[in-house]
């Protein structure tokens, strides 16, 4: 069971879609006062609308462009701390190290490492709350297709052990999603989608793809557990450990 999250404020940067969009949920579900924050407006106000359906909480929308300073800043300017806070925002291209652009290269870069990072050194969290990463199995498991992705998700990993030392008494922790059945795959046709999870699960010792709830179960859990600090919870289906 999660703890009551009842008039807790919690901050869901990269929560219009997939894991973010289930995390908010989840908290509105369990009576918090959940924010969707992501750059799109259109997505956002989609959001807000299906999370806030049949929520004991409540839900807003804000607009945030993590790659851009100056935003960040803006959008912290209040200063009024948060109980929890969750990222997920990440906008990736992938691709071998010796055909990936570049450019694609420093943005992937810029949007899941350095977004957080200027979330983590902006934002005012409340003693004991939480400041919970989204990473990514391949830091542990990395590949050859994805080299880069492994880097950035090890290096949001080595950074919110850091932050845990260094914010404390919050709690910093970081989740690590295997392969999630998210809108991320929708540029995949449905048939070409599906015979991936299909070939995903099979090697999978879980024998299933993971749903976005997943990754917010665990979310929750690291938010809702006042010991939890400096850690990283693997949910990938055993993908760490297949062979």
């Amino acid at each position: 069971m999660f703890p009551d999250f009842s008039s807790a404020r919690v901050l869901v940067v990269g929560g219009s879609s997939g894991i973010g969009l289930a995390t908010a949920k989840a908290f509105a579900a369990h009576g918090a006062q959940v924010t969707i924050a992501s750059r799109n407006a259109d997505k956002v106000a989609a959001a807000v609308a299906e999370a806030s359906a049949g929520a004991r909480g409540t839900v807003q929308g804000a607009q945030i462009d993590t790659t851009r300073d100056d935003d960040v800043v803006r959008f912290f300017a209040d200063g009024q701390p948060w109980d929890h806070v969750v990222v997920s925002a990440a906008q990736t291209p992938t691709g071998q190290v010796r055909k990936l652009p570049l450019a694609d290269a420093y943005a992937a870069f810029d949007s899941k490492f350095w977004g957080a990072y200027r979330v983590a050194r902006a934002v005012q969290i409340r003693d004991g709350g939480s400041l919970t990463l989204v990473s990514g199995f391949l830091a542990t498991r990395p590949s050859k297709a994805s080299v880069l992705q492994g880097a950035i998700n090890a290096a949001v990993e080595a950074i919110a052990r850091g932050l845990a030392l260094e914010l404390s008494p919050v709690r910093v922790n970081t989740v690590s999603p295997g392969l999630i059945a998210t809108p991320l795959w929708d540029k995949l046709d449905a048939t070409a989608r599906q015979s991936m999870y299909d070939g995903a699960a099979a090697s999978l010792p879980a024998k299933r793809v993971g749903q976005p709830e997943d990754v917010a179960n665990a979310i929750l859990y690291l938010a809702g557990t006042p010991f939890s600090t400096g850690s990283t919870v693997l949910v990938d289906g055993g993908g760490v450990i297949a062979g």
